[in-house]
């Protein structure tokens, strides 16, 4: 017999959580079943399903079904990210979205329910529309029109339009940096963050897009401004439903809106609390972003709901990357378990500070000057938490900048690939075509991925 006959051949990866990221559109239409279940069944006990679903089944599901730290193998990553059928499963999430809230609307305008009912309504369509953000995250962040136009479109039933810009433009830009108004500060309780970042996320989205079309010769307040295109979506749905319904569901919408941003901005204030990139003072800059600026959690449950969310350092080094192809960093710091269940304790700023101190005085080894510092608390944090010497802290070296003085009118931005033409320009952004690099403000970061600057961009072969 020939050897080659039974020598074992490698088996083709395969994604074994395959037909397992349904759990996510699976969301909305387990939504939507409870509010039938109201209609059809007359219990208004059926609007706490989602919550003790979402506060509960969840989170006891994640601790039981545990962690899986495995990546994709890098030969596959390029096939897995075209694989159309995890985009499928991001779409799908969109319809199920808006059935749930507009069906929601119309039971509590129609069925005379009490306040108890009210609250489960609200906060069975808020949980809904608040997981609709990261589905809006996941398709905000790729680079083509539809899925982009639809992101815009998801964040409409949760009133959180300038997300679309903020989280883009600014966050990923800023983050982990005394700037960023998403990133949570050791010390700070989640109350004390949750109208910080919500203030502050909607000034600076008004700010970009400004800035934006100040570029571009237009005034703030004009069409051309996405922030007032993806709120008009927002008024045209409430605005409907209200004519329709009543003052009843404008009042719930509302509420609902509410309930569900501050799901986001719950999961913003877990994902960087503490963490803190060091201003280079040579580079006149933030060093760049890396896996230990974000915390990150490989709990199976919370993953397959959130399209891996919890792979955040990977996230914020590869903006544009797919879900699915998202990968586990050993340098990243963990959380002691998955987002679903750290919203809980992040409700409950004393039992957050006890679990969640300690690991952010671990990850800077002792040293809090390293640590993003809530500054009311700064100086009882350091008298409990430091424990390193007191010398200064050694620079982190950043990666020299390409000499971008070189015959050539195209450059690279060295993390998406995307290429700026000078003969192009960058028209959206305010850089008219023509316009040369040497005339590029050194602030100006890529348009597609917001993570690397002007700077950092590499010079390609001089066009013909």
């Amino acid at each position: 017999m020939n050897l080659a006959t039974v020598t074992p051949t490698a088996q083709p990866w395969q994604d074994a959580k395959r037909y397992l990221w349904l759990l996510s559109p699976l969301v909305p239409v387990l939504s939507l079943s409870f509010l039938l279940l109201v209609h059809f069944t007359g219990s208004a006990l059926f609007f706490w399903g989602m919550p003790l679903v979402m506060y509960g089944l969840l989170p006891l599901l994640d601790a039981l079904i545990g962690a899986d730290p495995t990546n994709p193998p890098d030969s596959v990553v390029a096939d897995l990210e075209q694989d159309r059928y995890y985009r499928a499963i991001v779409f799908a999430y969109i319809p199920a979205q808006f059935a749930a809230t507009i069906f929601g609307a119309w039971l509590v305008a129609t069925g005379g329910y009490g306040p108890l009912a009210m609250i489960g309504a609200i906060l069975s369509v808020g949980i809904i529309n608040g997981v609709a953000i990261n589905t809006a995250h996941e398709l905000g962040h790729k680079t083509n029109a539809l899925e982009r136009w639809l992101a815009r479109l998801t964040l409409a039933p949760v009133a959180y339009g300038h997300f679309f810009i903020e989280h883009n433009k600014g966050h990923h830009k800023n983050v982990a940096t005394p700037h960023d108004p998403a990133s949570s500060k050791m010390g700070e309780s989640f109350w004390a963050f949750l109208p910080r970042t919500m203030i502050g996320s909607l000034r600076s989205a008004w700010q970009i897009e400004a800035a934006r079309l100040q570029r571009n010769g237009q005034p703030v307040w004009s069409r051309a401004n996405e922030n007032l295109q993806s709120w008009a979506l927002t008024v045209v749905l409430f605005g409907a439903l209200t004519l329709w319904l009543g003052p009843v569901a404008l009042l719930f919408l509302v509420a609902q809106a509410f309930f569900g941003a501050s799901l986001l901005e719950v999961v913003n204030y877990i994902e960087h609390y503490g963490l803190l990139r060091r201003y280079e003072e040579k580079a006149r800059r933030y060093e760049r972003c890396a896996p230990r600026h974000s915390w990150n959690s490989n709990h199976i449950v919370t993953n397959l709901f959130l399209y891996q969310l919890q792979r955040h350092s990977d996230h914020h080094a590869n903006p544009t990357r797919r879900y699915q192809a998202l990968r586990h960093f050993d340098e990243s710091p963990q959380l002691p378990s998955g987002y679903l269940s750290m919203i809980l304790v992040a409700y409950l700023p004393p039992l957050w500070f006890r679990l969640m101190d300690r690991r952010v005085a671990e990850h800077h080894r002792g040293d809090l000057r390293l640590a993003n510092l809530y500054a009311p608390k700064r100086a009882a944090l350091l008298a409990r938490w430091q424990t390193a010497a007191d010398v200064a802290p050694a620079a982190r070296s950043e990666t020299a900048a390409s000499d971008t003085r070189v015959a050539t009118d195209h450059f690279a931005c060295p993390n998406c690939g995307y290429v700026y033409a000078q003969a192009v320009g960058c028209p959206h952004e305010g850089i008219a075509a023509g316009t040369a690099w040497a005339l590029i403000p050194d602030d100006w970061q890529c348009p597609v991925c917001a993570v690397r600057d002007k700077v950092d961009f590499r010079p390609l072969q001089a066009s013909a």
